[in-house]
């Protein structure tokens, strides 16, 4: 518990920061731009969000890797698993970002977006992904420092960047009123400041590890391995943010009052689940070092001490988002926007009452992934967000659920996931642990 808490707490706190740059632009947008703008913000955060996840999921595939090779004292596997890592993530981010430019127009249709907000969405997008190499940066070196055991570095990169974006958001926003491109302005700006930063902190740290000797070198066989597990890593992170995504098509599809009670719930609702997420991901690098070293009763004992944390905490969470939920709504949106935090507030009673299943389901991710099973971790994913997304469209088109069955369509998928997710560690426990 110690060991897995003392890991986890910075790793919760620094993505915690992370959520600021989002929240920020909510907040200050919905404050000083109106429904409108966040609208366009919001529905632009969740293209975002699927995007920068294949990163993320690249970036937490080599990170599992390397905490593995960490846990088997391989030193010059450790290097190497780092260069190809490092060319891999930088040709995805590269590949990426041509993609978006090129196709704009293309992925604003796709997200069904009202002809009134197509403009404004544009502006925030065209500035936004322009921040994508600063993302890559922070998440390669983040996912590096965490895999050595080095949770609080990423989170004072972090601290510096969230607190900066917030500043220079309300300078372009409230200030030179350059609308929602200055929202968009100051979080690339700071996605910069932190991934420049961590880089220039980690070579001066461990210039050992990310120097090229001639024993290391850029192999074929290092790169399947990163990708093996990188990709099904990144394919979960992608199908999650994906589903999202179709679902934000369909939230689209009911209005500007749905869209932006659904931009700021969404917010909330990462935030309250975002500790038991990044717990999640602490237990994997647990699992996953301990994997390597061979020591079974320490997978044991943490399996059995991170679900009652996880658990615990997460009913916890539910109770203050379920009273709290109009509160938490009117700090985004003007309390005279009756509509907007009504909706919220009900996506979060439904959402909310329901955490502990999601963080069941974060355990699961990340047990799969340190136990060298990715695979199960997408096909969980695939379960998860496959009942969402069909119970979503299924449930809104029938008058009676309209659009609270987008709402229940989610705790419905987690619920399924996990159940699919334990039974198949329980039957196959001894296969699964065996090192």
């Amino acid at each position: 518990m110690q060991t897995m808490l003392r890991f986890a707490i910075p790793m919760i706190l620094g993505d915690l920061l992370q959520q600021c740059y989002n929240i920020a632009d909510t907040l200050i947008v919905g404050r000083f731009l109106g429904e409108e703008a966040l609208a366009a913000v919001g529905s632009a955060f969740s293209l975002m969000t699927f995007l920068t996840s294949i990163i993320l999921g690249l970036a937490m595939g080599s990170g599992t890797v390397f905490s593995i090779r960490f846990g088997e004292r391989d030193d010059i596997g450790l290097k190497e698993g780092i260069l190809a890592s490092f060319c891999l993530l930088g040709i995805v981010t590269v590949v990426l970002n041509v993609l978006i430019f090129a196709g704009i127009d293309g992925i604003i249709w796709f997200l069904r977006t009202p002809e009134e907000l197509k403009e404004m969405m544009k502006d925030y997008l065209l500035v936004i992904f322009a921040g994508m190499v600063g993302i890559f940066l922070y998440n390669f070196f983040a996912s590096l420092l965490r895999s050595l055991g080095n949770s609080v570095i990423p989170l004072v990169f972090l601290a510096v960047s969230a607190c900066l974006n917030i500043v220079l958001d309300l300078v372009f926003v409230a200030v030179l009123h350059r609308g929602v491109a200055g929202a968009a302005e100051a979080t690339v700006i700071s996605q910069y400041v932190s991934g420049i930063g961590i880089a220039i902190y980690t070579y001066g740290k461990f210039p050992h590890l990310l120097k090229k000797t001639e024993q290391v070198k850029l192999r074929l066989s290092r790169i399947k391995e990163i990708t093996s597990f990188s990709a099904l890593t990144c394919m979960q992170q992608s199908i999650m943010n994906l589903g999202i995504l179709t679902v934000q098509g369909l939230v689209n599809s009911f209005g500007t009052t749905i869209m932006a009670s659904f931009a700021a719930a969404v917010k909330i609702d990462a935030f309250a689940y975002l500790p038991v997420q990044d717990f999640g991901n602490a237990f994997s690098i647990f699992i996953a070092q301990n994997f390597g070293a061979k020591e079974t009763d320490r997978i044991k004992k943490g399996i059995r001490t991170a679900f009652v944390t996880s658990v615990a905490f997460s009913l916890v969470v539910s109770a203050i988002v379920f009273i709290f939920a109009r509160l938490l709504m009117s700090l985004f949106i003007d309390a005279g926007e009756t509509a907007v935090i009504a909706e919220g507030a009900r996506y979060l009673r439904i959402e909310g009452s329901f955490y502990f299943m999601i963080g069941i389901l974060f355990l699961l991710y990340g047990l799969y992934r340190a136990l060298g099973r990715p695979g199960m971790s997408v096909v969980l994913t695939i379960v998860s967000l496959g009942v969402r997304v069909g119970l979503a469209y299924a449930l809104s088109a029938i008058p009676f659920f309209g659009v609270v069955g987008i709402w229940w369509s989610v705790p419905i998928g987690w619920f399924l996931a996990d159940a699919l997710g334990i039974g198949y560690f329980l039957l196959f426990r001894k296969k699964l642990l065996a090192v």
